[in-house]
């Protein structure tokens, strides 16, 4: 069963032009005992009732009359501050519009079912559920704190092993470093904050596995190419990894990291079952660079629901890596950093806009 954060069931508002979307969408979550208080067919009224009735979520579709779903997350924000998951649909021209709806204001998204309704029906039940659950639990305001430069009194914590060997955040990290950044609901604009802060001249090679469908990761490279100084591309099958290139594990594949005869790091992309209900899965990427990088490691575990990640920040951790998480208040979600503090794996717990600084500061020199 789906509950609120006051204990109750959760209340959603389901935002389509189409009727029989409507229709299907409150039947799949009615089934997950999520009750579906009102629904809108534009985004003007999706306003007007998310102000009524203050749901606990909201889906929202993105191409409606009127007022789009765009303009819709911006509107609700500004007057009603509700989390809102967007529904899109798998073409990939869509995907920059839902990045757009990220940067609005919206905390995840899903896609719709597409060909065959009947055939998606368990795919498209199963995320869904999930999805509304983690956006349902997102904390607003910490992601409405990420837009304003770090507070100076927001200092990272630190366990005295760590603090003990901090350096300089100036200096340079050892030639052939390596980072794995790992993120969840919430991400996408953190991982890109964290990326768009690492200097050229710092040559890492730098992994990010975002949980997120196949079709949108290979945009969100092209997003984040355009953003950082870095080479962004979404990994592919077979490549070899350099200084200053940074890759994205591609939904619906895990990334793994081995080693090549001379040394090199080689990406490999595998098609097992999911982990943690997710492909990719950040255990499996962190796990298997701890076990061939023989340079400095950085793990970097960000907002998001569930355990991913945990066990990947122990292995980096006892592999001699650093490792650093994002601080509860600038946390979408507090979940994978928390267990993973939990776990005792963390060196350094920073707010997002520390947390490049961080992890620098570990792997330099």
């Amino acid at each position: 069963m789906s509950t609120s954060a006051a204990g109750g069931p959760t209340r959603a508002v389901v935002v389509d032009d189409s009727r029989f979307m409507r229709t299907l969408i409150r039947t799949l979550l009615e089934d997950a005992d999520v009750e579906v208080v009102a629904d809108a067919s534009n985004g003007k009224e999706a306003i007007s009732v998310v102000d009524e009735h203050r749901p606990d979520v909201v889906t929202m579709d993105i191409e409606m009359p009127e007022m789009n779903g765009l303009d819709a997350v911006e509107g609700i924000m500004d007057e009603c501050p509700t989390p809102v998951l967007m529904l899109s649909a798998h073409a990939e021209e869509d995907a920059d519009v839902t990045f757009e709806a990220l940067d609005r204001g919206a905390v995840d998204f899903v896609t719709k079912p597409g060909g065959e309704v009947t055939s998606e029906m368990p795919r498209v039940k199963r995320e869904l559920v999930e999805k509304i659950q983690s956006a349902a639990a997102v904390d607003l305001s910490a992601t409405q704190r990420r837009t304003r430069p770090p507070k100076a009194e927001s200092e990272p914590q630190t366990t005295p092993e760590s603090s003990a060997s901090a350096t300089t955040s100036t200096a340079l990290p050892q030639e052939g470093s390596t980072l794995v950044v790992g993120a969840s609901t919430g991400g996408p604009n953190v991982v890109e904050r964290v990326l768009a802060g690492l200097p050229a001249d710092a040559g890492l090679r730098v992994l990010v596995v975002q949980h997120m469908p196949k079709g949108f990761t290979k945009r969100f490279a092209a997003r984040l190419d355009g953003r950082c100084d870095y080479d962004v591309r979404e990994a592919e099958d077979g490549e070899r990894i350099g200084p200053g290139q940074i890759r994205v594990a591609p939904g619906g594949s895990h990334l793994l990291v081995t080693a090549d005869r001379a040394g090199r790091l080689k990406l490999e992309l595998s098609d097992d079952d999911p982990l943690h209900g997710v492909k990719p899965a950040i255990d499996l990427t962190m796990a298997s660079a701890a076990e061939v990088v023989d340079a400095p490691l950085a793990g970097v575990l960000l907002t998001g629901m569930g355990r991913d990640g945990v066990e990947g920040m122990t292995r980096i951790s006892r592999a001699g890596g650093h490792t650093v998480a994002q601080d509860e208040e600038t946390s979408a979600i507090f979940g994978m950093p928390k267990r993973a503090i939990e776990a005792g794996c963390v060196d350094v717990i920073a707010p997002d806009g520390r947390i490049t600084e961080e992890t620098l500061r570990g792997i330099t020199t």
